[in-house]
């Protein structure tokens, strides 16, 4: 998400959406006007049976070369890594996060960063032994006050696509001393199996109302890659966009979605699926018109991490299912 981590996402409570999945992503029949919301639920804790082994020192994504001696207190200011920690049995150890670490478990460990603002002052009170942050991870002055400080700070790579969260893992348990669940946690990562019985093409758009931020996903957004992840046709690259680019109706006209995906928080903001369609040009498109809307969690969509695998299997049939309520509309 390395455009929509640089917004401030703060914005009011998740939408009560009706006709919303179960824990499991297995749909219900949506109620008229009401968009579906697939989810993945809680975070699975993989069987990895090691202990940390340390000190470990590596070079980190940015080439800086840090030696990590200890787990016990653990700040991530990336969701995915906050994931990627739950995931391995260590959920006990983080003790600071970022907003985008929204997981099921994660509500009670304190907030450190909003948005991309960490603050360095609350980190440290924090009294951190170790610091798990990605590229995108800021401001710059911050990242450099604490690592002045002597706290060690592992810098992950910020993730885009399926394929680049297998090498985020590898650096991650290389770094906490537990290379050998490297396996089990890759295979946690790997994708899904679940495929759309026939080809849609599904808009991502990233909707912040109260900003008056509406973007829609192209090339390199992320959502790209879990749209044709599942055998879909990724809208904004069909019509030769960039990763984030501003809502268009033409851009929109180009690509005739049939599904529009959406976060939770972002379709919110513009007043639900009635506010969505009012944008301008959604009216005119299959999805709009037939009001084909499948929201996702914020957390979830984008932190290519554990939960990733069960939030598409969730997904599949509730596109399935939207296309056919309104097959003759389409």
């Amino acid at each position: 998400m390395r455009f929509a981590r640089h917004i401030v996402m703060g914005l009011g409570a998740v939408l009560l959406v009706a006709g919303c999945s179960s824990a499991t992503g297995a749909a219900q029949s949506p109620i008229p006007g009401m968009p579906i919301v697939a989810t993945a639920g809680p975070i699975p804790i993989l069987d990895v049976n090691q202990e940390a082994i340390l000190p470990v020192t590596l070079k980190d994504a940015t080439g800086a070369e840090v030696t990590v001696r200890d787990l016990s207190r653990i700040v991530s200011l990336s969701g995915g890594v906050t994931e990627l920690l739950f995931a391995l049995g260590l959920h006990e150890n983080v003790v600071g996060r970022d907003l985008t670490s929204d997981m099921p478990g994660a509500e009670e460990i304190p907030l450190v960063s909003q948005g991309h603002d960490v603050s360095a002052e609350g980190v440290l009170a924090l009294k951190p032994k170790l610091i798990l942050a990605d590229t995108q991870s800021g401001p710059p002055e911050a990242i450099a006050a604490l690592r002045s400080v002597g706290v060690p700070i592992v810098i992950l790579p910020e993730v885009s696509s399926i394929a680049e969260a297998i090498p985020r893992a590898r650096l991650l348990t290389t770094a906490i001393g537990m290379a050998e669940a490297f396996p089990a946690l890759s295979a946690a990562l790997g994708g899904t199996t679940a495929q759309l019985s026939k080809p849609l093409t599904i808009a991502f758009l990233y909707l912040r109302g109260t900003a008056a931020v509406y973007l829609m996903g192209g090339k390199g957004s992320g959502a790209d890659s879990l749209i044709e992840a599942i055998g879909g046709v990724d809208a904004g690259t069909k019509a030769g966009l960039a990763a984030f680019t501003p809502l268009t109706p033409e851009a929109l006209a180009a690509s005739a979605p049939d599904v529009i995906l959406v976060m939770e928080k972002g379709l919110s903001s513009v007043g639900g699926i009635d506010g969505l369609i009012a944008l301008p040009g959604v009216a005119q498109t299959p999805a709009g018109r037939n009001r084909r809307v499948v929201s996702v969690p914020d957390g979830e969509l984008l932190s290519f991490g554990p939960r990733t695998t069960g939030m598409l299997d969730g997904i599949v049939p509730q596109l399935e299912q939207l296309m056919a309520a309104s097959p003759a509309a389409s």
